[in-house]
């Protein structure tokens, strides 16, 4: 068994090359896979199924292309993306995960997150998370005009920036605690997830037992992706690469 596991792509039509290149890697790497997970923040801004934005309508193209072709696509919201919903899930063939999400890779019980939940040191942004995940939230903005989604989505992107430069880097990372505490209360030995920017293999012990929690990088510029085969975990970046 071949899956491959992507996430934080933050695809935009100002970063055409970028799309190109994951249009490419559709087409032929991930042809021979058995199966791809996109682990959330797949695109930059989101603001709901109805929008035609022709760059988008691209990439739902590519992956109806890959899904139609026998290959299982499955994706999982993230913090740019959370308002995907069925319509797109339709389009592309992907199966919605929720987050977080249990499977058995080459037998291995495997938890799969977008990983912004594991960062708990983050106050100001779990606060935000739970605003916009709220189902009443999304119902009213969704309910807004096009323009007025896309002047948020704008001004949101603005003010994550600016919070990003703001935080010191061990606040955005994970916390260590939670992310042994998730591990064990899913009862699973080996963790993936993206959200960080920080691809690595962790490995690590608790109360003797050894896990391993695999982070995904993005595709800022270039893509990155993870390869899990019966030969265990091989992260593939042109930035990092992890044995």
């Amino acid at each position: 068994m071949r899956t491959l596991f992507i996430s934080d792509l933050h695809l935009d039509p100002f970063r055409q090359q970028i799309t190109a290149q994951f249009l490419e890697f559709l087409r032929e790497d991930a042809r021979d896979a058995d199966a791809l997970y996109i682990l959330g923040d797949f695109f930059e801004a989101w603001i709901g199924d109805d929008d035609p934005d022709p760059h988008h309508a691209r990439v739902v193209a590519g992956l109806r292309d890959l899904t139609t072709s026998g290959v299982p696509a499955y994706f999982m919201h993230g913090n740019r993306d959370f308002l995907i919903g069925e319509r797109f899930a339709g389009l592309t063939g992907c199966r919605l995960l929720t987050d977080p999400t249990v499977l058995s890779i080459n037998g291995t019980r495997t938890l799969l997150m977008h990983g912004d939940t594991l960062c708990t040191d983050d106050v100001d942004y779990q606060r935000f998370r739970a605003l916009v995940r709220n189902p009443d939230w999304q119902r009213a903005f969704l309910a807004k005009s096009l323009q007025e989604r896309r002047a948020f989505a704008a001004q949101a992107r603005s003010e994550s920036r600016s919070h990003t430069m703001e935080k010191a880097d061990a606040i955005m990372d994970v916390n260590q605690q939670t992310v042994e505490r998730v591990m064990l209360e899913h009862d699973v030995s080996q963790l993936i997830h993206g959200h960080t920017h920080r691809p690595a293999i962790h490995r690590f012990t608790v109360n003797g037992t050894p896990l391993t929690r695999i982070v995904l990088g993005d595709w800022y510029e270039q893509k990155s992706l993870l390869e899990m085969t019966e030969n265990g975990p091989r992260l593939l970046d042109e930035r990092v690469i992890q044995p």
